[in-house]
């Protein structure tokens, strides 16, 4: 059973590999504000990894560059409840993954400080300059995709999607968890969202640091067995591969939304034995 979930390789775009006196580190290198030189720091990618360190960043009085691609903004609380029950209690998390949309994106949330919900325009006023995507650098100077305000208004769209399936399903069902108006309240748009920046000299804006929170990718290049795909993606059932005897857990969607959460994955490792345990 091949159960070491599926972030090992770093997805790290080749924009900045030569360029000099740049502190560049992976999502999952960044330790805390101390370890990165004085000077601005440039976040690149808003999934939660890359939201929740500049947030930290911000709060520790850094000069924070957050570029901004395509994400799914959701609530951490919403009506009472923390947005893991309400996908329980809808029966969201039961999606199969044959009913798997086109997206692939994570749901952009955070849970320091008691959990709370991701929001860029807060992080812009408390002085994070948001970016768009970062599409290419060329003697120190980073080409800014036009995508910033696309952006932002798709994630703004998702979570309003989000929070009118919570109310609908309240409403039909008549539970008691009250109207929650702050969930929906927008501050105003920020100067960076509504002239934002096409091209971002490093030295200028005193850029030292880089943190790539640009996603990970599977790697199996340890298992000598010809088990991916085209894709490169491992070819299985509901985690039971096309190897007799060889199997996959903690993967995202492996039978289910749920697979890659806690509550989920114990569910896919019961049936994963009782498979195991008949083939005997």
């Amino acid at each position: 059973v091949i159960a070491t979930g599926p972030y090992q390789r770093p997805l790290r775009p080749d924009l900045l590999r030569e360029h000099p006196g740049l502190f560049q580190v992976d999502a999952a290198g960044n330790r805390n504000p101390a370890q990165l030189p004085d000077g601005a720091v440039l976040v690149v990618g808003a999934g939660a990894s890359g939201a929740q360190i500049a947030e930290e960043l911000m709060r520790a009085g850094r000069d924070v560059f957050l570029s901004v691609g395509r994400h799914n903004r959701l609530p951490r609380r919403y009506r009472s409840r923390d947005l893991i029950w309400w996908l329980a209690e809808m029966g969201i998390d039961q999606t199969p993954v044959e009913q798997r949309g086109p997206s692939r994106l994570l749901p952009v949330i955070s849970g320091a400080h008691g959990g709370h919900t991701v929001d860029f325009r807060r992080f812009a006023a408390g002085g994070v300059t948001l970016l768009g995507r970062v599409t290419a650098a060329r003697d120190g100077v980073l080409e800014i995709a036009p995508d910033l305000a696309a952006n932002i208004a798709n994630g703004d769209a998702y979570y309003a999607t989000f929070l009118g399936i919570v109310d609908d399903f309240v409403a039909a069902r008549g539970l008691d968890h009250p109207d929650d108006p702050l969930a929906r309240v927008r501050l105003p748009d920020p100067p960076c969202l509504t002239a934002p920046l096409d091209a971002v000299d490093l030295r200028a804006a005193r850029i030292s640091s880089v943190i790539w929170a640009t996603g990970y990718g599977l790697d199996l290049n340890w298992i000598d067995i010809p088990l991916l795909d085209a894709d490169g993606a491992p070819r299985h059932r509901h985690g039971v591969s096309d190897v007799p005897g060889l199997y996959f857990l903690g993967l995202q969607w492996l039978s289910k939304m749920k697979s890659s959460f806690l509550s989920g994955v114990g569910d896919d490792a019961a049936v994963l034995a009782d498979h195991i345990a008949s083939r005997r």
